[in-house]
């Protein structure tokens, strides 16, 4: 058997490739859209991909099966668990509680885990050329490594009402039945880490075993002790924001999202065609640096975007429902261009026209920001705390308002459209992503310098 993890640090993602070497054959779990990486595995192992699967319909990528599927002729495999508002709608084989899938020596068994979301699937494999028994166990967003897949994003991001509280009691079920009744040695394979924003506390490490979560996970003593009340309340409290490109996501990927197919190389564009189709309300420049240069100056209108993590700030700061501008990245040269395309299409920005390797022949302006010790005195509309409730219930700038920065742009009438706001973040990085999104859309936005650090620094003085 053959066992890969590929993992998407971007936003925190895990997929598996799972082959069997007798037989040449090879599934795909939770497959991103951005595809090569599998066919690279494939073709480096001399192995087919004939089956693809996902554990839930995903909140926070842009599921790649529908991709891989028509790139290699591999069979979907679909939940039909959940009732008839979970049901996903385009082709594939449906999947029960107990079904199989074969794929030579291993054999892959479904198992419900609802919670996350109701149609909810995990899978424990057995190795055939190993082993009779399970050893594995793709947890999908239901188990993490130290924590669970949060119930509450129905409510958060696909218009649920009180969903969550359903929702947190059928993962302790979950858990009771499905999960702790399972050999210690079985090995769990989650399909988030440290960093996702489907959960609170998750780890960093990729994997952990069943024996390791019942002993060590905050979880346990409540399901241990039939505590389902106590275990509801803990695993609700403190969930971060949900970024609200999350309902786009859920609606798409229920869907079927859209096939790419081959993607050529991104043309190189001038300064000169870059202002030209800026200007004209077609393109977007998306600036790719961090925040310290794009402080100094960047384009007028543009997006920051910042190339450490470009699908969860391009989720956060371009809505492509209801935005149609290309956009235009800058980068070193075209294999960066093309790294950052693949990263924007996992969150469904597929537009993007081309790239420019530097500011020459651009117009430049420098973005507007206010200094802690000129706060008091500075007149302002609103004081913007964008990040998250828990960062901004735990200590914020007395008077200010919160909202974070991964949903300021869905939430636009929140805000007063006369008027100067001032907006901060932790360190400055996510201020910059959300200011520079709020200006393209209109708004008068001036940046605390060096946000909630500085100002904390400047009062504990």
């Amino acid at each position: 058997m053959l066992l890969e993890r590929i993992c998407d640090e971007d936003l925190a993602q895990a997929s598996y490739f799972i082959g069997c070497q007798k037989m040449g054959q090879a599934l795909v779990i939770d497959a991103r859209r951005d595809i090569q990486v599998y066919l690279d595995l494939a073709k480096k192992n001399d192995m087919e991909i004939t089956h693809v699967t996902e554990t839930h319909i995903h909140a926070d990528y842009l599921s790649g099966t529908r991709e891989l599927a028509a790139a290699t002729g591999a069979e979907i495999f679909l939940s039909a668990e959940g009732g008839e508002d979970w049901q996903y709608q385009f082709d594939g084989t449906r999947l029960h509680d107990g079904d199989e899938i074969e794929i030579g020596n291993l054999t892959l068994k479904a198992v419900h885990t609802p919670g996350h979301t109701p149609e909810h699937l995990s899978f424990l494999l057995t190795d055939g050329a190993f082993a009779d028994e399970p050893g594995y166990m793709f947890t999908g967003d239901f188990v993490f490594a130290g924590d669970l897949g949060r119930p509450d994003l129905l409510d958060e991001a696909a218009g649920g009402v009180d969903t969550r509280f359903g929702g947190a009691r059928q993962v302790f079920a979950s858990l009771r039945d499905s999960f702790v009744t399972l050999p210690d040695h079985i090995q769990v394979y989650p399909a988030h880490g440290s960093g996702s924003a489907c959960g609170k506390a998750l780890g960093s490490v990729p994997s952990s075993t069943v024996g390791y979560e019942k002993k060590f996970a905050w979880w346990a003593r409540y399901v241990a002790e039939g505590d389902e009340q106590g275990f509801v309340d803990e695993l609700l409290d403190g969930q971060p924001d949900a970024h609200a490109y999350f309902g786009r996501m859920k609606r798409q990927n229920r869907q079927g999202p859209d096939i790419l197919g081959e993607r050529g190389e991104l043309s190189e564009m001038t300064g000169a065609e870059v202002r030209e189709k800026v200007a004209a309300g077609t393109h977007v420049f998306v600036d790719t640096r961090g925040k310290e240069a794009v402080h100094e100056a960047t384009v007028e209108g543009a997006l920051a975007i910042p190339a450490t993590k470009p699908a969860t700030y391009a989720g956060w700061a371009f809505d492509p429902e209801s935005d149609d501008a290309a956009l235009i990245l800058l980068a070193n040269d075209q294999e960066e261009a093309h790294r950052l395309w693949d990263h924007t299409v996992r969150v469904g920005v597929d537009n993007v026209a081309g790239f420019v390797t530097s500011l020459d022949g651009l117009e430049l302006t420098v973005r507007a920001e206010v200094s802690v010790a000129d706060l008091e005195g500075f007149g302002h509309d609103l004081l913007l705390d964008v990040r998250n409730k828990n960062e901004y219930a735990a200590g914020h700038i007395p008077g200010a308002e919160q909202l974070s920065a991964a949903r300021v742009l869905w939430h636009q009438d929140e805000l007063p459209r006369e008027g100067t706001i001032v907006t901060y973040c932790q360190t400055g990085m996510r201020n910059t992503v959300a200011a520079q999104a709020l200006r393209r859309v209109g708004f008068d936005i001036v940046e605390l310098a060096g946000s909630y650090q500085a100002w904390e620094s400047a009062n504990q003085a």
